[in-house]
């Protein structure tokens, strides 16, 4: 039986903001492309979702427009990074590590695999 939560909560590496979601898929998913990875380090590694998102300590977040239809967000105290927002639909794309429990959500999605340089890989199709 698996053990895919129903509603995700996690923080900032400060705490000052804190963040509970329901996710939109059962499992994490990756991007490689070049903005994600200047923006995290290395590929982004998600959890989405569409609804029920609670994000508190709003007057923490700073939200920063990288194109015509997304903006990405970060803890403007700690740095940390939070999310990237699609504005065109609301929905959001959390960074994995800001959750305390993922329970079994596995990382079976990954899209701009074409950009994806060659110092890391995933072992998996």
């Amino acid at each position: 039986m698996s053990n895919i939560p129903e509603h995700v909560s996690g923080h900032c590496l400060c705490g000052a903001v804190t963040v509970s979601a329901k996710p939109t898929k059962p499992h994490l998913e990756a991007c490689h492309c070049e903005m994600c990875r200047r923006w995290c380090g290395s590929a982004y590694l998600a959890v989405q979702s569409d609804a029920d998102v609670t994000i508190t300590g709003e007057e923490h977040v700073t939200r920063y427009a990288s194109s015509d239809w997304a903006e990405r967000g970060f803890c403007s105290k700690c740095g940390s990074n939070l999310f990237y927002s699609f504005l065109p639909t609301g929905s959001y794309s959390f960074l994995a590590g800001l959750f305390d429990d993922l329970g079994d959500m596995a990382l079976t999605e990954e899209i701009f695999t074409d950009e994806q340089p060659a110092y890391y890989s995933f072992a998996q199709d």
